[in-house]
């Protein structure tokens, strides 16, 4: 018999503990060992309980969902998932940085079983509790030195810097914290735009854009129809719908989800590397399942330069292993080496 995922509850109004309680302990994969009030009740148990996965509210008497996430991590790193009410700007950047210390996930908070987004939102907790319960949490990797080498350790010679027009990224589990460390990395000087599809629950993608414009030296918004790129600026795509790239400006299709995922990055690839082929940047960021791989291997076939973050430093090494076993990765870099090597490529001060 399969052994029942430990899951531990930290929220404190009593209403909505009780219900994720019956929520998740009515899922037959869970085992609920504690329900608590507090960050500071979670921390003690944890010294004896070892749940395989935390559920940690945000706003909390004393010690709020951010500072737990950083405890936990520095002390017990448990898979952390967080639940969040979409309530004001204050919970959302809370819950953004929580991301950013080390929680792998946020997810709308379940309220009143009448409402009638509650089954889905339920559904959508215990599916994320499930998956997240399976991540090995680890510290970050150390910097081992910039490599200038392809992903089987063949080195190879670097373009000439200024020979790109374009940077495009995925990134799923974990990619917030990644996207604040390569973004600060390359700096507000970096030449090229950049485009970017993280996966992330709809109805926090306002409030990840708010947060990572603030945490970044860049300006960040959600990408529009028919926009033109430009230098210093981070296109996201926007909620359900596809981010590409069509004669040189944006385009928002709804198309079919690509790998169970809308947007994905994989649509965004193919796109960068039908219109841009050699002058374009792919990378794959940290991430559960296989998006954005066949769209780099398809910027990799068109000659653009591809990179993947190596598993020393992902949170979850699905999506760049997935990419790697294609052949679609140029170099296989850890985290903090790729925004020097971004830098290196396309050379100071370059415009598209």
């Amino acid at each position: 018999m399969r052994r029942k995922i430990k899951v531990m509850i930290v929220e404190d109004s009593l209403v909505v503990r009780e219900l994720l309680k019956h929520i998740i302990g009515s899922d037959s994969r869970f085992e609920v060992i504690a329900a608590v009030d507090s960050a500071e009740q979670c921390l003690r148990l944890l010294q004896t309980e070892h749940p395989d996965v935390i559920s940690l509210d945000i706003r909390l008497p004393g010690m709020n969902g951010l500072d737990a996430t950083l405890q936990i991590m520095a002390k017990r790193p448990t898979p952390i998932v967080v639940v969040a009410a979409q309530v004001d700007d204050d919970e959302l950047n809370i819950a953004m940085n929580a991301l950013r210390a080390g929680a792998l996930s946020v997810v709308e908070k379940p309220v009143g079983v009448t409402n009638v987004d509650f089954e889905a939102l339920a559904a959508k907790l215990c599916t994320q509790l499930a998956i997240m319960s399976q991540v090995k949490v680890v510290r970050q990797g150390i910097d081992r030195g910039l490599r200038f080498g392809s992903a089987d350790g063949t080195p190879q010679a670097p373009p000439p810097p200024g020979s790109f027009s374009m940077l495009g990224i995925a990134a799923s589990t974990g990619g917030p914290q990644a996207l604040v460390q390569l973004l600060c990395g390359l700096g507000e000087g970096f030449p090229l735009p950049i485009m970017l599809v993280q996966h992330i629950t709809s109805s926090f993608l306002d409030g990840f854009v708010s947060w990572l414009s603030g945490a970044t030296p860049f300006k960040v918004k959600i990408g529009h129809e028919d926009e033109l790129p430009e230098v210093g600026t981070i296109y996201v795509a926007p909620i359900d719908r596809h981010l590409v790239l069509i004669h040189g400006r944006l385009s928002i299709s709804d198309g079919p989800a690509v790998c169970n995922q809308k947007p994905s990055g994989t649509v965004l690839f193919n796109s960068m590397a039908r219109e841009l082929g050699r002058k374009a940047i792919g990378v794959v960021l940290t991430g559960m399942g296989a998006d954005g791989s066949e769209g780099l291997a398809a910027m990799r076939t068109a000659g653009a330069y591809t990179i993947a973050e190596d598993a020393s430093t992902c949170v979850v090494f699905g999506m760049p292993s997935a990419a790697a076993k294609l052949g679609a990765v140029r170099e296989m870099l850890p985290l903090p080496t790729i925004a020097p090597r971004l830098k290196a490529l396309v050379g100071p001060g370059v415009t598209p």
